[in-house]
């Protein structure tokens, strides 16, 4: 919750992928607040009311799961509202007469996002989830300590160029300073 905020104000693509990793983290405690409370608030150096409010947010996320169907896998509504907003900015993006340089760098990055829909068999999404679920997978790959080919970190670094771009877009927008 204290990062989540932080987060969502400087780097919406952090927070993104900081929010997929807490879903995954709450499946992996199997959506049991004890312990959830016990393995991680309890660790907060924080007042106690302070991670009374940090377990009720995962108590909030719990019930959100529950009730939107993801508790096995798949993405609350909140967090897919954050790649429909990144994707409804990248559009407008492209189209602006005003950001070349943005439309240059997606189109540097589209041909990683074209085979990395090639090589999953997964179920087509846009480009600008592609890009997460690429990132996320690397994520996870590292803290599994797996190796990562040059190739695909190639691609990750490109991708994460990308990502950085539309996130500092992202960040204008909402504070007024992007004309497109």
């Amino acid at each position: 919750m204290i990062i989540a905020s932080q987060k969502r104000k400087e780097n919406i693509a952090e927070y993104l992928l900081y929010m997929w990793q807490i879903e995954d983290i709450i499946r992996a405690y199997k959506l049991d607040i004890d312990t959830i409370d016990e393995q991680i608030v309890s660790k907060y150096n924080v007042p106690d009311d302070k991670k009374k409010e940090i377990r009720e947010w995962y108590e909030s996320l719990i019930d959100m799961m529950r009730r939107e169907g993801v508790v096995e896998s798949g993405h609350l509504q909140l967090n897919k509202n954050v790649i429909i907003d990144l994707t409804d900015l990248h559009l407008a993006l492209l189209k602006s007469p005003k950001e070349p340089f943005y439309g240059a760098t997606f189109f540097k990055t589209l041909p990683y996002i074209v085979e990395l829909r090639a090589k999953t068999g997964d179920e087509p999404v846009g480009e600008i989830e592609t890009c997460f679920n690429a990132l996320y997978g690397i994520l996870m790959l590292r803290l599994q300590k797996k190796e990562i080919s040059e190739q695909t970190q190639a691609a990750m670094k490109q991708i994460s160029t990308f990502l950085a771009l539309l996130s500092e877009k992202y960040k204008q927008e909402k504070a007024g300073d992007l004309e497109l």
